[in-house]
């Protein structure tokens, strides 16, 4: 009787470690594949020719946006389902000429550099 009672501690401290190796696993698969996908997408949207300058919330779904296409910049309406050109803008109508860093993109930037950013900006008691 008390031997089986030892024996079974031993089972559910193993399945225990089995549980949470295996939960381990999943978490770095997990972080990997995050880190893929995010490095796959910024290397998509790198060196594109259609860039969002500025956006305006109307109301809740709907949005009016100027986006660069090329050298030329377009202003949009964004509904849900439809996209619409209002008109084009010469770069002299533009009242704010934004660059990647006036827009706070930096094209290279990592995550570390990001977090260390708001580390430094929360007040530390």
């Amino acid at each position: 009787m008390v031997l089986s009672g030892v024996f079974s501690g031993w089972e559910s401290f193993f399945q225990l470690i089995s549980v949470l190796l295996i939960f381990l696993f999943v978490l770095v698969i997990t972080y990997l594949t995050t880190r893929w996908i995010g490095k796959y997408q910024q290397g998509m949207m790198q060196n594109k020719n259609i860039q969002v300058v500025e956006t305006f919330r109307v109301s809740n779904n709907k949005f009016i946006q100027i986006i660069q296409v090329g050298k030329k910049y377009l202003v949009i309406s964004v509904c849900k389902d439809v996209v619409n050109i209002l008109t084009e803008l010469t770069e002299e109508e533009l009242v704010w000429k934004p660059s990647q860093e006036e827009r706070g993109v930096k094209v290279n930037e990592s995550f570390q550099e990001i977090l260390g950013r708001l580390k430094d900006k929360i007040p530390r008691k």
